[in-house]
């Protein structure tokens, strides 16, 4: 059996059927996954798992430190410091939420890239920006600023349970790689915040998969939610969605396994009822 597809995964003759006229209509699938392999370019996504703790017992317990791995702080990073075209949504509304003194949490804000990327659009020091990550990238943004190399104005905390008073919480690009529901991580602030604006969240019309993620040099639990699922997950938290957005150019088809179809990118603004 294929180490990287579960009983949940795996799919009955008609999947089979429309993933191979999928996968020969577009020419990709698990063979071009292997000849890269084979090659030495391994693909970016490789698997299919029902939930994040069985892709990451996939791995060797040397590897299972997903995102909270040392060297990847530094992948991508110039880019990731730059207004991509799926930011504009997020800018489009911070510019209308934010008033002087309003306090934003970005959760998994890396090392406050996103700071530096709409601090060219938006009047960023009205506002007390403060971001929390996973401890190999918390190190690396204090090291990075103590350097004098990340902007003084950002504030880096722990967890969100350090981030009082805040009235937005950014969450972009953090869901797919986040290891707990969105309620329980809200519920560790010390108080819901009134917006919460998240973005590239990755969802499909189906049961939620997990595959893995090839950042630099970890292998991250990557997270495919279920859409009704979650949209139903943020209404039983308080909350109304406001706003939504597709972005296509992140929508992404796992390698060796076509079957499961493409992924849908999504935005929200989402407001507390």
């Amino acid at each position: 059996m294929d180490p990287g597809r579960s009983a949940a995964t795996r799919p009955g003759p008609a999947a089979l059927a429309r993933g191979a006229f999928r996968t020969a209509r577009s020419g990709v699938g698990a063979a071009g996954a292997r000849l890269r392999a084979a090659a030495g370019r391994p693909t970016r996504f490789a698997g299919a798992w029902p939930t994040r703790e069985a892709a990451l017992a996939s791995l060797p317990e040397a590897a299972r430190g997903g995102y909270d791995t040392e060297g990847v702080a530094e992948v991508s990073l110039a880019a990731m410091s730059r207004v991509a075209e799926w930011d504009y949504p997020v800018i489009f509304w911070l510019e209308r939420l934010m008033r002087p003194g309003a306090r934003l949490l970005d959760a998994g804000g890396h090392l406050g890239t996103k700071y530096i990327a709409f601090s060219r659009l938006l009047p960023l020091d009205e506002i007390e920006w403060t971001v929390t990550d996973v401890p190999a990238i918390l190190a690396a943004a204090r090291a990075a600023q103590a350097a004098g190399d990340l902007p003084g104005a950002l504030r880096f905390v722990d967890g969100p349970e350090d981030a009082a008073g805040a009235d937005i919480l950014l969450a972009s690009g953090l869901l797919q790689y986040l290891d707990v529901p969105l309620a329980d991580y809200v519920s560790r602030m010390p108080a819901p915040p009134r917006h919460i604006l998240l973005n590239k969240v990755a969802t499909r019309d189906g049961p939620e998969v997990v595959t893995l993620e090839r950042i630099g040099p970890a292998r991250v639990p990557y997270r495919i939610r279920c859409r009704a699922a979650f949209e139903a997950e943020v209404a039983g938290m308080g909350y109304t969605v406001r706003d939504s957005w597709d972005i296509r150019a992140l929508s992404h088809v796992i390698p060796t396994h076509p079957w499961l179809g493409q992924s849908q990118s999504r935005g929200y603004l989402l407001e507390r009822d």
